[in-house]
C-alpha cells in the first residue's frame, strides 16, 4: 500500500487564501504590507526565486519592493541597501537571497537587518529568542522552511507531540533551527539530528516515526532502513541527469504512511511561510498603533 501525499501545493493554496483576507483587512486600515527582496548576481536558481516571490506577493496583496544588483556590487553598496530596507516603512519584510558574492560577507550583511524586518526568520537576533523561548508564543518570524514542515503536518492532522524526529542536516535554513521548533512546548516532539559526522545514520533512520530529510544527498533515506509506517518529509534537493531529486529513495512510498513530494511538498510551504511572516508583522505593527 502506497503512502499517502502530503501535498504541499494544496495545503500552500488553502493558506495563501486565508493570508489573502487577513492583507485585505490591513490594507482597509493602514498601508498595505511589502516584501523587499535583494538580490545580488544573475545566477539563475536565484532569479527564480526571486521572482516566484513577487509572484507570490501579487497574488495575495503584498505590495513588492525588488532590489537586482550586479554580481559587481561591494560589501558596503550591498550595506546601504540593506540600511534603505530596514529605514523604509513600506518594506514590512525583506530576504537577502543567498549565495552572495565570495568577496561579500554574508554574515556581516544578514547581521546588519533589522531583525523585525527577518522575512526569512534566519536573523541571529529571531534564533536566538528561538533558543530563548520554549513555552510562549513566538512574536518573531519563525524560520520558514522548519515552519513548513510543521505546518503542513498540522493540515493533514498529524500529531508530532511524544514522536521521534530524525532530522538529517544541520544547515541554517533547515536543519538546526528544525530542532528548535519542533522541541517547543505546543510542538513536544523528540528530536535526533544527524549530519556528515555521524556514524549510525541508517539506525536512526530504523528508529525514527518522521524523517526530516535535508543532507542535499539524492536517496540516501533508504526504503529498507525506515520503520513500517513512518512519515517522511523529503526537504533536500539534488540534481541527478538535470532532474530535481530529494534525499527519499521512492521505493520508500511503499513502506511510509505518509511522504511529500519533491518537487511539490515543502518547497511550497517554504514560500508561503515567508508571506506568513510578512503579514504576521504588519499585524503586530497595527495591533501597537491600536494601543
Amino acid at each position: 500500500m502506497s503512502a499517502q501525499i502530503l501535498d504541499g501545493k494544496k495545503t500552500a493554496a488553502a493558506i495563501k487564501a486565508d493570508i489573502k483576507e487577513r492583507v485585505e483587512k490591513l490594507t482597509e486600515a493602514g498601508p498595505t504590507p511589502g516584501l523587499g527582496t535583494i538580490l545580488v548576481g544573475e545566477d539563475p536558481g536565484s532569479k527564480w526565486y526571486v521572482g516566484g516571490k513577487h509572484k507570490d506577493c501579487a497574488e495575495v496583496g503584498i505590495n513588492s519592493i525588488r532590489k537586482d544588483l550586479p554580481e559587481d556590487t561591494t560589501e558596503e553598496e550591498l550595506l546601504d541597501v540593506v540600511r534603505e530596507l530596514n529605514e523604509d516603512p513600506a518594506c514590512t519584510g525583506y530576504i537577502i537571497q543567498l549565495p552572495l558574492p565570495k568577496h561579500i560577507d554574508t554574515n556581516k550583511v544578514l547581521e546588519a537587518m533589522d531583525p523585525d524586518k527577518d522575512a526569512d526568520g534566519l536573523h541571529p537576533m529571531n534564533l536566538g529568542r528561538l533558543v530563548a523561548n520554549v513555552n510562549d508564543p513566538m512574536e518573531s518570524p519563525l524560520p520558514c522552511t522548519p515552519n513548513g514542515c510543521i505546518e503542513l503536518l498540522k493540515h493533514y492532522d498529524i500529531e508530532l507531540a511524544g514522536k521521534v524526529v530524525l532530522v538529517i542536516g544541520r544547515g541554517v535554513t533547515i536543519g538546526r533551527p528544525a530542532g528548535l521548533l519542533l522541541t517547543r512546548r505546543d510542538v513536544n516532539a523528540t528530536v535526533i539530528q544527524a549530519h556528515t559526522g555521524t556514524k549510525n545514520v541508517e539506525e536512526l533512520i530504523a528508529q525514527a516515526d518522521v524523517i526530516i530529510a535535508a543532507a542535499g544527498v539524492p536517496h540516501m533515506v533508504k526504503a529498507k532502513d525506515i520503520k513500517e509506517g513512518a512519515i517522511l518529509l523529503d526537504v533536500g534537493v539534488s540534481r541527478v541527469d538535470g532532474k530535481v531529486t530529494g534525499d527519499v529513495e521512492p521505493a520508500a512510498t511503499e513502506k511510509a504512511a505518509w511522504v511529500s513530494p519533491n518537487p511539490g511538498g515543502v518547497g511550497p510551504m517554504t514560500r508561503v511561510m515567508l508571506l506568513e511572516n510578512v503579514v504576521k508583522t504588519a499585524e503586530r505593527q497595527a495591533a501597537e498603533k491600536k494601543n
